[in-house]
């Protein structure tokens, strides 16, 4: 018998090897002040204080995009799905008042195909820097055995910092208004449920989408997550923001509460133009608005809380973004409540 080998078990070095080329002018592309070293050491090196930071503390998150990456890879369609890695990361930095520094990725399959994962991490490179953050290493595991063959998985890992006494949420107050930030689509939450909705349409990835004729089916769901780091970033610096909640698995009503001090509750009191896709999803689906809003976006992808509802949209009109009003913080009641029946509302 002859001799085994790593390769004939399932994993290949020299695959493995040539991504890392690769990924490396990439990662250069995305560097930034503080970062210590490049891509290829065991670890990554930053220097908050090379960065501009007097008394950083600083803030963690990691994340996946989920079952998003069944339509990606059934679909082909790699290019998009490593900015929704980076969004879901890098968003939930930003609501604390973060500037996101630096981001490592973690790609796992079953056979590594060298061009399926260079196009990923191109995504995630691509995001990095478009909101001013560094790719500073990761790490791709080759598993045969644990993922079927063309088959991988996604985990994210951002750091951040801000100034000490100048994390958010901060100062809110009965009176406060909400403004909603247009979500991109539906973003990374919730597709196990959209799947079995697609499912159940008998339609194929390939075929026009009914919301979206222009684009197929898989194209319009994968719509990457929008990034919201500028603009949050922008609103906090210039102490428009006293809170921002990232709208992702639990939808309004399960986001928005956890940046509540006690006492205080949200109230959305005005109804917003619910992008098609969700229309389309309640439809076929037969989901209760209710359960639309608990699961899904539903076209509001980030809420700020602020002092000057004004000077807050005035603002992000600047960067770009048509804020929606929403409603408003009160004292007492419920940590989250719809008034009117604006849940039924927005897909009447």
């Amino acid at each position: 018998m002859a001799g085994l080998t790593y390769r004939a078990a399932g994993v290949d070095i020299d695959a493995g090897e040539e991504l890392v080329e690769r990924i490396k002018p990439l990662a250069r592309a995305t560097l930034r002040a503080g970062v210590l070293g490049g891509i290829g050491g065991f670890g990554a090196l930053f220097d908050p204080r090379a960065a501009g930071f007097t008394d950083p503390v600083l803030v963690a998150t990691t994340d996946g995009v989920g079952t998003k990456l069944r339509i990606a890879i059934e679909a082909g369609a790699h290019d998009g799905i490593g900015t929704d890695l980076v969004a879901m990361c890098v968003n939930d930095l930003v609501v604390q008042g973060a500037e996101p520094l630096f981001f490592l990725d973690y790609f796992a399959t079953g056979g590594l195909d060298v061009a399926v994962a260079a196009r990923v991490v191109a995504g995630i490179a691509a995001a990095c820097a478009a909101c001013g953050c560094a790719l500073v290493g990761g790490e791709t595991a080759e598993m045969p055995g644990m993922y079927a063959k063309g088959d991988y998985d996604l985990a994210g890992f951002a750091v951040g910092a801000a100034e000490r006494g100048t994390l958010l949420p901060t100062g809110v107050a009965a009176g406060d208004a909400l403004l909603g930030l247009p979500a991109s689509g539906v973003h990374a939450n919730g597709f196990s449920l959209v799947r079995r909705i697609v499912a159940a349409s008998g339609l194929a990835w390939a075929a026009p989408a009914p919301f979206a004729p222009t684009q197929s089916l898989a194209q319009s769901l994968l719509t990457p997550t929008a990034l919201y780091v500028r603009p949050v970033l922008a609103l906090a610096r210039a102490g428009l923001a006293h809170a921002a909640a990232h709208i992702t698995g639990g939808g309004l009503p399960g986001n928005l509460p956890r940046v509540l001090p006690e006492g205080l509750g949200a109230v959305i009191d005005s109804a917003w133009a619910v992008p098609p896709v969700f229309r389309w999803l309640a439809t076929t689906g037969q989901v209760a608005a209710a359960e639309m809003l608990r699961v899904f976006n539903c076209g509001i992808g980030m809420v700020v809380v602020t002092p000057d509802a004004g000077a807050a949209t005035r603002l992000l009109a600047e960067q770009g973004i048509a804020a929606v009003p929403l409603g408003r913080i009160v004292a007492g009641g419920p940590p989250f409540q719809v008034a009117d029946r604006i849940d039924a509302a927005l897909f009447a």
